[in-house]
């Protein structure tokens, strides 16, 4: 990764993908990070392609699996969850991709990662209150092959949504 001179994280297409995105489809990309109700019009005219050939263009990094979908950034604290918790959570070797599978089901759960070190997830999720939260660990730590949570609390997002160029 670089950092342009707009001050933002830019990073180059992985070697598999590099000789299928060119400049173009990396604009396309970024148009659509900025605004995914944009027009095909609109945006053919902005990335410098007809309609047909943008549309074809979207299709193709669709069905490879670069786009994955088009959805909503959601203020979290507009819809009553002003809680932020990152949760570590350490798990008996054999059954970490078990419980990580049973926790990413959980609705206010946005997202679980493989970690290295003392833990084996992290978990990112939005709860309304500290007692919703409280529930939530209590409900992990009942977990059978769960050994023990850390949990720390977000004071303030300085950012909290990105985008990938």
């Amino acid at each position: 990764m670089t950092i342009n001179g707009d001050e933002h994280l830019t990073s180059q297409p992985t070697k598999t993908l590099k000789n299928k995105l060119d400049s173009v489809d990396l604009s396309i990309i970024r148009a659509l990070e900025e605004d995914s109700r944009v027009s095909l019009r609109k945006l053919a005219d902005r990335v410098g392609l007809t309609p047909n050939i943008l549309h074809n263009r979207i299709e193709r990094l669709e069905k490879e699996g670069i786009i994955l979908g088009y959805t909503p950034v959601i203020d979290s604290a507009k819809m009553g969850y002003t809680v932020t918790a990152i949760i570590m959570v350490q798990v008996e070797g054999e059954h970490i991709v078990e419980i990580e599978n049973q926790i990413a089901k959980e609705t206010n759960v946005l997202s679980v990662y493989d970690i290295t070190g003392e833990y084996d997830a992290v978990v990112i999720a939005k709860f309304r209150d500290n007692s919703s939260l409280n529930s939530f660990l209590k409900r992990l730590l009942a977990e059978r092959y769960i050994k023990r949570t850390t949990t720390l609390i977000a004071s303030n997002a300085v950012k909290e949504y990105s985008k990938i160029i």
